[in-house]
This record gives structure tokens, C-alpha cells and sequence, in this order.
């Protein structure tokens, strides 16, 4: 009788064990899907996406960010829920130099983007944040950067500038109105901080219950991993004085350990639930080739009337999504050239000659530039992934070079080349080794980017592929070696006499 109650008490427990497990994998199920469809992780947009200015038009959000020598430039994002976007439309198609931090903004339903470039700072105007955008008007501001926007209680509108300044504007936000007054002194971070800077920058507003939140970078953009942060200020008055948050730096990487570093540049939006939240930019640890990408953290305020991220919410974690009705993501690279115009994901760097393309029968037929490397201005892509590959067909004539390139600017680059004699690989302006063409004109090429170690490959077919040796170490390719605030991007480039045709570009995460 005891042996069959022990063996009955040994079946029970067998059984309770295996239901407890089936309840366990039931709920691990459950929380998978919750956190696949309810959070999110940084960054929001990866890429190099630094400065980002952000606004919400209903239930719709638009967003640009620093183009630099990248043109067409002031790319602009739509999304109706802050995590996915889909490009919308190109706002600078002229080039007027290096365009640094931008403010878009809605005034009086026409749409505005204010940024400095070529030392001075400029407005553009549209109807629609899809276009088309005016030319872009000189707004005769020498010495200042990173203008931002702000409507005070009358109607009136300002900029606030770099180094702490505002100017007034016309009525109509395209000319000033009087010089620009000094206004605010900025907030003194400890002096043992590892910074780059002090570098008073980018300045950007919200206007909440009778203050004016003045929302401002320092510490340097670049640097050491904690150079750069968030800081706040409040005022009564657009022209101050300006009392200091308590709860500054609002964001700031305080280690080397963390995955974001230079953390930074915040803009404040607001979702259609009436949560906040703050868009800024970061350097992925170890990734500073992929630039500064989006980010964002959500904002509480204090029953005083600060905002601040709440305690304990880091970057790095998984969050709670805003509301609003789930968006398509949009951030392909890939494409197959069969549109009439080419796609947005595309730049040339530094001149912008949209006359060198031609899309005809599905490909991208490219008209060389240049007799070498440094003069053919490449057309690029933002990569945006720590392991990833870039395949494209190719046709080339008899006296063109072509080829695909990682690029980050004149001297810092790597790239494979192709031209009727040999395939060559080059880092920076070194040939590394040639290897004999066999193929003729016509053939394929790929580039595998694994965590910053890259390697370069040719085929006949695009399926059975060839190696050339040897490998790059990619990760010193960026702004604390090179400078210019670029990133590593990917991308087609011809130079000689002639033409290159270019089929079916892949950019594929791995």
C-alpha cells in the first residue's frame, strides 16, 4: 500500500511538473508577442541620422536630420508611430555646402526647414512635407549654426542660434528682423566630465503651460564616449533669462560600458495620447562607422513643470511603443531600378548631378566622372547595420572603371574596381592586390561588411563568387579619424570615358 502511494505521489508530481512547464511556455509565448508587437529598441532609425528635428501634424510625424555634403539633401521621414518611417521627399536640391542641424517645422499650415550651411543659415518652404520645397533663401545669419524655431505667445517668431543667441524674424519666417541678442549662458557640467567641448549647440524649443523649454546640446558631438548630452532650461519669455533644469543633462552616456555613446541633439515631440517623448542621436559602441543614429526615450514631466526621462530607462533597453496607428517600414536599400526617378535612399557626395543618371529598361545607367577615384562622386546609400552585404550587376565600356565602394569621404574609403584589364582592391588610395579580369565587360561584385572587417568578391554569375584578397579593418572609418560628422555608406561610382550600367542593387542585412 505504501509502495503504491509513493508510486501514485511520483506520477503527480511528474504531471504537475509538465503542466507548471506548459503554463511557463504559454506565458513565454505570450511575452513574446507582446514585446514583438507592444516595445522597442534603439535606435529607431539606424543609420547616420544625427540631429534629428521632429514634429507631430495630427496623427502624422515628419522628421529630417543633418545631410551634410550628401545631396539631394534634407531628406524627410514620415511615420504615424515614431518607430517606423518611410521616406517622403528630398527638401534641398541645390547645393549651398555641408548642411549641419536642421529645425522642420508647421507654421500658419505651410512647412519650413531652417539649417545652416556654406557659413551661413537658410530656410526652405513647401505646402506639403512631401514638396515640392522652394530654393533655398539666405538668411544672412554668418557665424552661427543649428538654428531652431520658436513662435512666441503673440505670434511672433525667432531663432534661437549657436553659442546661446536669438534673432527675430519677419512675419512671413523668411528674412530677420534685427541682430541676433545674446540670451542664454548654457549649463556648467563638472568640470572632471571627459568631454570634447563645451560647444553650446543646436538649440531647439517647446513651448508648454507658460514656459518656453529651451532644449540644447553640449559637451562636443564627437569625442569620448561622453562628450555629448542634452540639457534643458525654462524661461517666461523667448528672450530668457533662462533657470536650469535640475534634472540636466537630461541624457548623457556616463560610461564607456554603455552601447550608446556621445549621446545627444534632442528634439521633444509629443504622441496623439499626449505622451512625450525625445528623438536625439548616438554612436553605437564599436560602430562609429554607422554614424549617429536615431534614438528615442520617453519624457515625463514633473509636477513643477520639467521633463525629464524617467528613472531607471535607459537607451539600451526594451520599450514601451508611443500610440498611433502602426506604421510600414520604409528604410530599404536595396533597389531594382524599374522606377522612372531614382529612389530616395540615393546621394551623390558633394556634387549633386542628377544629369549623370539615366534609369532605362530596369537599370541604372551611370555616366563616368572624372579620370580617377577622388573625382567620380559617388552615388550612395546609408548603411545601416553592424553585418551586412551589397551585391550589384554590372556592364562597364571599354575605357571605364566602375565598381562598389564603402565610402566615407576622399581619403577614407575602400572600394573593389573593375575595368576590361583586372579587379583591383584599394584601401584609402593603396591597391592592395589585382587580380586578372577574365570576365570582360560584364560580370557581378559584393562587398560583406561582418562587424567592420570587410572583404571584396566578383562572379560571373552572382551566385558562385570569388574572393579577393585581402580583408580591411573598417572601424577607425569615422569622424574621430577622418572628421566631417560622415559615416561609411555603400555605393555605386564610374570614372573615365564612357558609361557604366548598373542592375538589380542589393543591400541585405546579415
Amino acid at each position: 500500500m505504501k509502495k503504491l502511494s509513493s508510486g501514485i505521489l511520483i506520477i503527480l508530481s511528474v504531471l504537475l511538473i509538465a503542466s507548471c512547464s506548459r503554463g511557463t511556455s504559454q506565458k513565454s509565448d505570450a511575452q513574446v508577442k507582446d514585446t514583438a508587437e507592444n516595445f522597442y529598441q534603439n535606435p529607431v532609425l539606424g543609420g547616420d541620422y544625427p540631429d534629428p528635428s521632429i514634429f507631430r501634424d495630427g496623427g502624422d510625424y515628419y522628421m529630417t536630420h543633418s545631410s551634410f555634403d550628401y545631396y539631394p539633401g534634407l531628406l524627410v521621414w514620415h511615420s504615424t508611430d515614431l518607430i517606423n518611417w518611410q521616406r517622403v521627399g528630398h527638401a534641398l536640391h541645390q547645393y549651398v555646402g555641408s548642411v549641419w542641424a536642421p529645425d522642420l517645422i508647421k507654421h500658419n499650415n505651410r512647412y519650413y526647414i531652417y539649417f545652416p550651411a556654406g557659413g551661413t543659415n537658410w530656410v526652405v518652404t513647401a505646402m506639403s512635407p512631401e514638396g515640392p520645397w522652394s530654393d533655398p533663401i539666405d538668411l544672412k545669419l554668418p557665424g552661427y549654426i543649428d538654428p531652431g524655431h520658436v513662435v512666441d505667445h503673440e505670434g511672433k517668431r525667432y531663432l534661437y542660434l549657436s553659442k546661446g543667441y536669438i534673432v527675430k524674424l519677419t512675419e512671413d519666417g523668411l528674412a530677420t528682423d534685427g541682430e541676433p541678442v545674446f540670451n542664454y549662458e548654457g549649463w556648467e557640467f563638472p568640470k572632471e566630465w571627459s568631454t570634447e567641448c563645451f560647444c553650446l549647440e543646436s538649440p531647439k524649443s517647446t513651448v508648454k503651460d507658460g514656459y518656453y523649454h529651451l532644449i540644447v546640446a553640449e559637451g562636443g558631438t564627437a569625442g569620448p564616449a561622453t562628450s555629448h548630452m542634452v540639457v534643458s532650461a525654462r524661461s517666461t519669455s523667448p528672450y530668457g533669462p533662462f533657470e536650469n533644469s535640475p534634472y540636466n543633462p537630461i541624457v548623457h552616456t556616463e560610461s564607456r560600458n554603455e552601447r550608446w555613446w556621445s549621446q545627444g541633439h534632442g528634439t521633444l515631440v509629443d504622441d496623439v495620447d499626449g505622451n512625450w517623448w525625445i528623438m536625439y542621436h548616438g554612436y553605437e559602441k564599436g560602430f562609429h562607422t554607422l554614424g549617429r543614429q536615431t534614438l528615442m526615450l520617453p519624457i515625463e514631466w514633473t509636477a513643477d513643470q520639467w521633463f525629464r526621462v524617467p528613472e531607471g530607462v535607459k537607451s539600451e533597453d526594451l520599450i514601451r511603443k508611443p500610440a498611433g496607428k502602426t506604421s510600414q517600414n520604409g528604410t530599404d536599400l536595396s533597389d531594382n531600378f524599374d522606377r522612372s526617378e531614382l529612389g530616395l535612399q540615393w546621394q551623390f557626395f558633394k556634387l549633386y548631378e542628377p544629369e549623370r543618371v539615366e534609369l532605362k529598361d530596369g537599370q541604372l545607367v551611370l555616366q563616368a566622372k572624372g579620370k580617377s577615384f577622388d573625382e567620380s562622386s559617388p552615388l550612395l546609400v546609408n548603411s545601416s547595420d553592424r553585418h551586412y552585404e551589397v551585391i550589384v550587376e554590372y556592364t562597364i565600356e571599354d575605357d571605364v572603371t566602375a565598381g562598389l565602394c564603402l565610402f566615407y569621404n576622399e581619403k577614407g574609403n575602400m572600394r573593389i574596381a573593375v575595368n576590361k584589364d583586372q579587379f583591383t582592391v584599394f584601401n584609402q588610395k593603396s591597391a592592395k592586390i589585382r587580380v586578372k579580369n577574365e570576365l570582360g565587360s560584364h560580370g557581378f561584385l559584393r562587398i560583406l561588411d561582418d562587424e567592420n572587417e570587410i572583404s571584396f568578391y566578383y562572379s560571373a554569375n552572382g551566385t558562385d563568387w570569388n574572393r579577393v584578397e585581402r580583408s580591411i579593418d573598417a572601424t577607425g572609418f569615422n569622424h574621430n579619424v577622418f572628421g566631417e560628422f560622415l559615416s561609411l555608406r555603400a555605393g555605386v561610382y564610374a570614372f573615365g570615358e564612357g558609361k557604366a550600367t548598373f542592375d538589380n542593387f542589393i543591400y541585405r542585412k546579415r
